[in-house]
């Protein structure tokens, strides 16, 4: 299980992934789950469950079949939205549910979110992964996931040095360190004894961005495994 915090992490590193080519819904989402070239907003958010560990009620792309599992499992919530909710929204002339996203944040009367295939213009197919501002009046209800609850130990934990790390994280975090991913202070030119002062929070959210795929591309490039 992860928190909503740390859910939200992993949505934000995937803030401007789009599809190849354009157009075409073909993204690392739907290949996951196994119908790349489709619309993918709730493959997304499907794929960012998985990479923290967790599952939504109904392994499905369709928003419709989601809301319909998760007021069976009694997940369906329709006010007093918090961070971490599966948002689904109805937009003026379409379904009854067109689009999803994972809230950030919530106001008087628009919310913020992260969504997949949307864009400036195309609400609900514009093919990239956005942060998005939506009126809350477009709003059907949200899915309200199991997730741990935030410890007051993740805000007060700090590890000063890579030796100070959980055992469990700490080779994970030593390869972001070899990767220059995670960058200390410079005291300890030769090696990795620099001052990195990670907080308990931070290190589990790397952990699950490392595990979900998302420095792939650095650590490949840095000739590491």
């Amino acid at each position: 299980m992860a928190t909503a915090k740390e859910l939200l992490a992993a949505a934000v590193g995937e803030l401007g992934v789009k599809e190849t080519p354009g157009g075409s819904n073909k993204v690392k989402y739907g290949a996951w789950f196994g119908l790349n070239g489709y619309p993918w907003c709730v493959m997304f958010v499907q794929w960012l469950f998985h990479q923290v560990g967790m599952t939504l009620p109904a392994r499905t792309a369709s928003c419709s079949v989601l809301r319909n599992y998760a007021i069976k499992a009694g997940m369906w919530v329709t006010s007093g939205y918090l961070p971490g909710d599966v948002v689904i929204y109805d937009f003026p002339g379409g379904a009854a549910t067109d689009h999803c996203g994972i809230i950030e944040t919530v106001g008087t009367a628009t919310l913020v979110a992260i969504e997949g295939n949307t864009a400036v213009g195309n609400d609900a197919n514009g093919g990239m992964v956005m942060r998005r501002t939506r009126p809350l009046s477009q709003v059907i209800g949200a899915v309200r996931p199991n997730y741990d609850e935030e410890s007051e130990e993740d805000d007060v934990v700090r590890y000063k040095y890579l030796k100070d790390v959980p055992e469990k994280f700490r080779s994970t975090i030593e390869v972001l360190m070899n990767t220059g991913i995670i960058q200390g202070d410079g005291s300890d030119p030769v090696g990795n004894g620099d001052v990195i002062d990670l907080s308990h929070d931070q290190v589990r959210t790397l952990v699950f961005c490392y595990r979900g795929g998302a420095f792939d591309a650095r650590i490949k490039a840095a000739g590491l495994k």
